[in-house]
């Protein structure tokens, strides 16, 4: 490393440095997923990858995926010791284990617990994941240990719903109703580690969450260090700094990474598909033909070639790969530069057009802006791109000044929680039933409810290609590739699993993972 670089790393790291008033004897796991901050961590309200990562250690939901999976075949109790559906399918009847205890003085976790919770996700005012909940008709308790869920339709993915991710995570009702809108920043849940403290822009502090259910975790103390910069951040591992960090998603990063010693490199499932959102509601993109230019312009598997086989293979629908319902019949955009200037042209727009676009400066996102912009550009069309950190880029992507949208999600793998939370009219952003509709897309709402509501598995999958093609057809946005999880952990690190997914997009910290003295 060059000496400035290498000063510049080290005053980063002296940046982010905490007191060390760890006592000597504690079992400390230092981790960074690479963010500046984190924005929230209200388990209804976390969408950031880094505010998902710190939730999956806090909470826990009725049932979940089993550690190191992100396959829905490997859900497994968590909250819920069992549970039984009546044969329409429409009733569902959990019963809950009993003595598991919240954090802190919070009390004993009970069936009054579960109908808070789901009844807040449910609710668009408090969660950003109410259109998942939409289903339900009614809750009951039906004693302290056992919950009644009835659906106003049966609902193949609602045990999915209720896993221990987004909006199916289990808060403490009394903490959030006492707290109010100090909960996102006071959190308390019932899982392994138990939120300390907050020190902005430097660390999140967890501790061992010594009553947990599955039994005290073996480690004591969870750092989750603000270190946004890669090279700060890849010097604070090598040096011993970090025993687990946040990698660069990039083949050329991985492939040298692999080689290094000490660094045990983790590509996981599920990938945050990555999707470029042209936003309809400004002009000129509220004319098709400026979007099928914009599509026609975009050489997709050049992306794909700079960000590697393995890491970030190519996508065909604006359902990520993979997913249940993913449809590729409907076709895919043509890499076209004299169509892509010929549509300009019959758009009125022959000395081409700019459009404004706020990006992320993180290393998953600003180099792919980078390409983009340059490929637009052999079309006539000027990208001018307003470079900030990520949460900036987080809030203004919300408020319709951005005109492209590079954005990346990972969900529940099944159509229905993509097409909901990105193409469904209710979620167009702004909404008071907001989610991250950033084209402003309205065109397949009646097929993606239709399909929430549909039992026959076969009818439901037509409904969710018929969506995919209009979405298609309107040029919503353009399907890129699938980015997957890279995390680097040390030789002292052992999670305690077989790590193949994750669906929180960080490793999972558990009661057994362990950490060996430096």
């Amino acid at each position: 490393m060059p000496s400035v670089s290498r000063a510049l790393a080290l005053g980063l790291l002296a940046a982010v440095a905490m007191p060390l008033s760890l006592k000597a004897q504690e079992s400390v796991l230092q981790i960074s997923a690479g963010s500046a901050d984190i924005s929230t961590l209200d388990a209804h309200r976390a969408s950031a990858t880094n505010d998902k990562a710190l939730v999956g250690w806090i909470y826990n939901g009725l049932v979940r995926f089993k550690p190191g999976s992100a396959d829905p075949k490997d859900i497994e109790p968590d909250l819920a010791e069992s549970w039984e559906t009546s044969p329409d399918g429409k009733v569902w009847t959990f019963h809950l284990r009993k003595g598991v205890k919240f954090h802190g003085t919070w009390g004993e976790f009970s069936a009054d617990d579960v109908v808070y919770s789901l009844t807040r996700s449910a609710d668009p005012k408090r969660s950003t994941f109410s259109s998942d909940f939409a289903g339900i008709d009614k809750l009951e308790k039906v004693d302290d240990y056992t919950v009644r869920v009835s659906l106003k339709y049966p609902d193949a993915n609602f045990l999915g719903r209720v896993t221990n991710y987004h909006g199916g995570n289990i808060v403490s009702k009394k903490a959030a109703e006492e707290l109010g809108d100090r909960f996102g920043s006071n959190p308390v849940g019932t899982g392994p580690f138990a939120f300390v403290e907050h020190v902005t822009q430097q660390y999140v502090k967890l501790a061992a969450h010594q009553g947990y259910f599955r039994g005290k975790p073996k480690i004591d103390t969870v750092m989750s260090r603000m270190i946004p910069s890669d090279s700060a951040r890849e010097l604070a591992f090598t040096s011993g700094e970090l025993d687990v960090m946040y990698g660069k998603r990039e083949q050329r990063w991985v492939d040298a990474a692999r080689k290094r010693r000490g660094f045990n490199i983790d590509i996981f499932q599920p990938g945050e598909f990555r999707i470029l959102h042209i936003n309809r509601s400004i002009p000129p993109l509220d004319d098709i033909r400026v979007r099928r230019a914009i599509a026609a312009a975009v050489n997709v598997d050049d992306l794909v070639r700079y960000v590697g086989k393995d890491v970030g293979p190519k996508g065909c629908s604006v359902v990520p790969s993979g997913y249940l319902g993913e449809d590729c019949t409907v076709g895919s955009y043509q890499f076209d530069l004299a169509s892509a200037k010929a549509l300009l042209t019959e758009a009125g727009h022959p000395n081409g057009i700019s459009i404004k676009a706020t990006v992320s400066n993180i290393s998953a996102q600003q180099p792919f802006m980078e390409i983009i912009q340059a490929q637009l550009a052999k079309a006539g069309i000027k990208l001018e791109m307003s470079v900030v950190d990520h949460p900036t880029y987080q809030s203004q992507i919300r408020k319709d000044v951005s005109g492209l949208v590079f954005y990346g999600a990972a969900r529940f793998p099944i159509a229905d929680t993509y097409l909901s939370e990105f193409f469904h009219s209710n979620a167009i952003v702004g909404k008071p039933t907001a989610a991250t509709n950033f084209s402003h897309c309205d065109v397949a709402d009646a097929e993606i409810e239709g399909a929430r509501r549909e039992p026959d598995a076969a009818r439901q999958k037509a409904l969710w290609k018929e969506a995919q093609r209009k979405i298609f057809e309107d040029v919503c946005a353009l399907p890129l590739f699938d980015l997957r999880q890279v995390w680097v952990h040390s030789d002292r690190v052992d999670y305690g699993y077989d790590l193949k997914g994750a669906m929180n997009l960080a490793p999972p910290i558990t009661e057994a993972t362990t950490v060996k003295p430096r």
